[in-house]
């Protein structure tokens, strides 16, 4: 089992095992030293968010990389899917962002992406874990207060920012009036001027990051946030991103949340008739709602389920040939544009395919009925394997047996957090509140801190 990899990278508190600083540079050791069967001096492209840890820990990560030998060159203040993009595009043997997506300012975290632009497999990530742990304990960290400063490269953000557009030909906002919640993350470096060259009235919020407010009452984190200011502003449509910008939620001019699930839905019916949803498949996760599953079956066209993590999306995508799929938490993949979730691709897709049918957003979902649905997060002080505690299976086969015809019961350890989530669905919403409440508490009993 990986030890320092989660479903989305190394994550953690910053200045703390696994984003202390020897590790860090452990980290860029290692890295380098996985690539050279590629390349004598592996030319590796950095990126990170707004968090005030992003500083040290860049130039600790580049401290190891160049003593490994890499050449590093950083691309600044960009959202995740902007760094797997350009690493790709110009040849970068890695890609590399500093970032903990939607966690708090506290938090920080390292992802780690292929020269094809795609998160790296498990097994990749394993064999890294591996070196990182040997050089952990043979390689001293310099001082942080030695090491050079890193210079960005700010035309970076520029090129993403043409590609993104060269994704939606066409598209202009003249008419509409929207809300962007930029979370004060990653996004807010690109996303002004890209809305600006769509036109349009828009209405940019929380774009000054000062290091702490990242994801703090804004962003896809509390996307109500949006939802009232596109009532107050009377827009047509809300984006609210994370604080890396890989995924994007909306609201609809009613102020209602548009989740991933949603999204999903008309996505897939705009693709299927422009002969584009390839074998009519759309791969979701375990968490998506019955409702979504049931809308996509009226049109015709099949849902798979993945394992919580858009890298087992894509994972499960590829097997399939699916030109869609994510999740409901609104990381949405489009293979045939991009090779990883994008919240602001997202955006600029939904906004084309609101052009294209001339329908509203609210029209465009109203048929999806959603089943109740209820996640309870539990702390937990280690991710031990919970069918080893008899009382938490004993909890779980009750919820079973009792919505087997009418529900669905999933629990899984967050992959990003030291946490137990308890998901039920039921048609009987009162069922579903007790069995989450009740397998929560077991799973708090045994493991809780």
């Amino acid at each position: 089992m990986r030890k320092l990899f989660g479903t989305d990278g190394i994550r953690g508190v910053a200045g703390q095992p696994p984003l202390d600083e020897p590790t860090v540079y452990a980290v860029g050791l290692a890295v380098a030293h996985s690539l050279r069967p590629l390349a004598i001096t592996p030319r590796v492209l950095v990126g990170r968010d707004t968090r005030e840890s992003c500083g040290w820990i860049l130039s600790m990560l580049a401290a190891g990389l160049r003593a490994g030998g890499a050449e590093i060159v950083s691309a600044g203040v960009l959202p995740t899917p902007a760094v797997a993009y350009l690493t790709r595009r110009d040849g970068f043997h890695a890609g590399v962002v500093i970032s903990a997506s939607h966690n708090p300012w506290q938090d920080n975290g390292i992802k780690l992406f292929g020269n094809d632009g795609f998160k790296l497999p498990d097994e990749v990530e394993l064999a890294i874990e591996e070196i990182i742990f040997r050089h952990a304990v043979g390689s001293a960290a310099p001082a942080l207060n030695t090491l050079p400063t890193v210079d960005d490269q700010p035309h970076y953000a520029a090129e993403y920012i043409d590609f993104l557009l060269s994704l939606v030909p066409g598209l202009r906002l003249d008419d509409r009036r929207i809300v962007v919640d930029c979370a004060n993350g990653a996004a807010a470096a690109v996303a002004p001027a890209l809305f600006h060259a769509l036109g349009g009235e828009v209405a940019l919020l929380h774009t000054a990051p000062n290091g702490r407010n990242i994801n703090d009452h804004c962003g896809a984190l509390h996307p109500q946030t949006v939802a009232a200011a596109v009532v107050e502003r009377g827009a047509v449509l809300g984006i609210t991103l994370d604080g890396d910008a890989d995924r994007c939620l909306l609201a609809d001019a009613s102020g209602n949340v548009i989740n991933g699930d949603a999204i999903l839905l008309l996505c897939a019916r705009q693709m299927q008739s422009r002969g584009l949803l390839t074998g009519n498949v759309v791969v979701a996760t375990t968490m998506s709602n019955m409702g979504l599953e049931a809308a996509l079956r009226r049109s015709g066209i099949q849902m798979l389920r993945a394992a919580v993590g858009d890298r087992y999306v894509l994972e499960l995508m590829r097997r399939h040939d699916a030109a869609l799929g994510g999740e409901q938490s609104g990381h949405i993949l489009f293979p045939h544009l991009a090779t990883t979730g994008d919240g602001l691709l997202t955006a600029l897709v939904v906004l084309d395919v609101l052009g294209r049918s001339g329908r509203s957003l609210e029209d465009l979902t109203a048929d999806l009925q959603v089943y109740p649905q209820v996640i309870v997060n539990v702390k937990v002080r280690e991710k031990l394997p919970l069918d080893s505690f008899p009382a938490i299976q004993s909890a779980i086969a009750a919820a079973d047996s009792a919505l087997r015809d009418s529900g669905r019961v999933v629990i899984r350890y967050s992959g990003t957090e030291a946490l137990a989530r308890v998901m039920i669905e039921a048609v009987d919403e009162a069922a579903m509140r007790h069995h989450a409440e009740a397998i929560a508490a077991a799973i708090r009993a045994e493991l809780g801190i």
